[in-house]
């Protein structure tokens, strides 16, 4: 397969070039976008066990993370400002890294059955302050830091990606054995050395040892 290039007159590299691709937004989408949180979007964030994190370095090397705890796991602490626990994972840190160097963060909140969605653009600072964190703790257990978001922007984003692709759905569920496991994948994709069907069962083994450790 050859690599891919687009054709220069074919490259959009201005907003009015983008914009006259498009009807004008329509009036409700232009004025919904809030800078505090009102009643709807704490219901919806106090609802929402899972989220996806957007940051970008220094450079603007950008970089989406999901996160998930139960319902309520992002704490409200003002109209202003929304903490998210940062839970044991693999340690590449990447998005805290990102927010050291670049605060600005875009949040997309989802509820399971939901078709629309809660997005959150602000300003992130990592803090370990005792209290704070001990207040987001899950059997006796702290987050080593919280992601603590000063809010820019807050709105509803409408249910067209959702119902388009029937996330849903059981009838459009797929068999996760269709695909290898997660271990198999990795050891492909950083190890042409074949590995043998006992060792990567017993990598998943591990693996799965790990989740029942570090969750909570």
């Amino acid at each position: 397969m050859t690599g891919f290039e687009t054709k220069p007159e074919y490259v959009i590299s201005d907003e009015t070039a983008l914009r006259d691709l498009f009807p004008p937004t329509h009036e409700l989408a232009a004025k919904k976008c809030l800078t505090k949180l009102d009643r709807h979007a704490r219901d919806f964030i106090e609802r929402a066990p899972f989220l996806c994190l957007g940051t970008q370095n220094a450079d603007g090397k950008a970089d989406v993370s999901p996160r998930g705890d139960p319902p309520g796991f992002v704490k409200i602490l003002d109209r202003e400002t929304l903490a998210v626990p940062d839970r044991p994972g693999n340690n590449r840190l990447d998005s805290l890294v990102n927010i050291v160097s670049n605060p600005s963060v875009g949040l997309l909140f989802v509820i399971p059955g939901f078709d629309d969605t809660l997005r959150v653009n602000g300003q992130a600072t990592l803090v370990v302050d005792p209290e704070l964190l001990k207040a987001m703790s899950i059997s006796g257990r702290s987050p080593k830091v919280a992601i603590v978001v000063k809010i820019t922007s807050v709105f509803m984003h409408c249910a067209k990606a959702f119902r388009r692709s029937r996330l849903w759905d059981p009838e459009r569920f797929q068999d996760r054995d269709d695909m290898p496991s997660l271990m198999k994948i990795i050891n492909d994709q950083i190890d042409e050395t074949p590995v043998s069907e006992e060792e990567l069962n017993e990598l998943d083994q591990k693996l799965e040892e790990s989740y029942r450790k570090t969750l909570y």
